[in-house]
């Protein structure tokens, strides 16, 4: 039997567009919102691999972004955990949220190879995780790239060649990025699939890519 789906956020006009799409092609808005559903479904078969970028313009913005992301991921079958040094500003809310603290005790990654305690790490959440999707998000990539950027970004090239299952966060503050090279900063924004700005309560998405300059004319 079949089960009726409510879906948020669709407002008027996608609507309208949508029963007109539907109208063409001599078919149903249900039709196509099923097929559009099996579509996704298949191509879920295999968990993902993700390796996400954020920036975040202040504590409070980070926060309200972990709370969100806390719902999304709440009573699902993802892994919820967090990395990061003693007393950092997101360890309250992360114990309020009930995530899992998988950091390598004792933490110490700049008192020995800043790699090999990372991988400490990774070997740490591999092994809590039980096999479910990871939903991870990572403070100690950013106090390494305080001391050093350079080593930070060997540590996230090194995780970009082998990932985790699920999502893997990679969060820096504004500030952050304020002591890397333009170089560095370019290096980073593209190892990571996706880049999110997260200022207040909103999110935005920052897409890159590399251009010619023969296209800035372009369109």
């Amino acid at each position: 039997m079949g089960k009726d789906l409510h879906i948020r956020d669709i407002d008027e006009k996608e609507h309208l567009e949508l029963t007109k799409i539907a109208d063409k092609m001599g078919v149903s808005v249900n039709s196509i919102v099923k097929d559009a559903i099996d579509k996704w479904l298949q191509n879920k078969t295999h968990l993902p691999h993700v390796h996400d970028l954020l920036i975040y313009s202040d504590e409070k913005s980070m926060d309200n972004f972990l709370k969100s992301l806390d719902r999304m991921v709440d009573k699902s079958q993802w892994h919820k955990s967090f990395v990061a040094p003693p007393d950092h500003h997101t360890e309250k809310i992360f114990s309020r949220l009930k995530w899992n603290n998988e950091t390598v005790k004792p933490y110490n990654p700049k008192g020995m190879d800043d790699i090999k305690y990372c991988g400490q790490l990774i070997q740490q959440l591999s092994k809590e995780s039980k096999k479910k999707p990871l939903c991870c998000v990572d403070f100690v990539i950013t106090d390494i790239a305080r001391n050093s950027f350079r080593k930070a970004m060997e540590i996230e090239r090194a995780y970009d060649e082998s990932r985790l299952p699920g999502l893997m966060f990679c969060p820096y503050s504004t500030s952050d990025l304020v002591s890397s090279d333009m170089t560095e900063m370019i290096e980073l924004f593209m190892m990571h699939d996706r880049i999110f700005l997260i200022k207040d309560d909103d999110i935005y998405k920052l897409n890159m890519t590399k251009e010619s300059v023969h296209k800035i004319f372009l369109n």
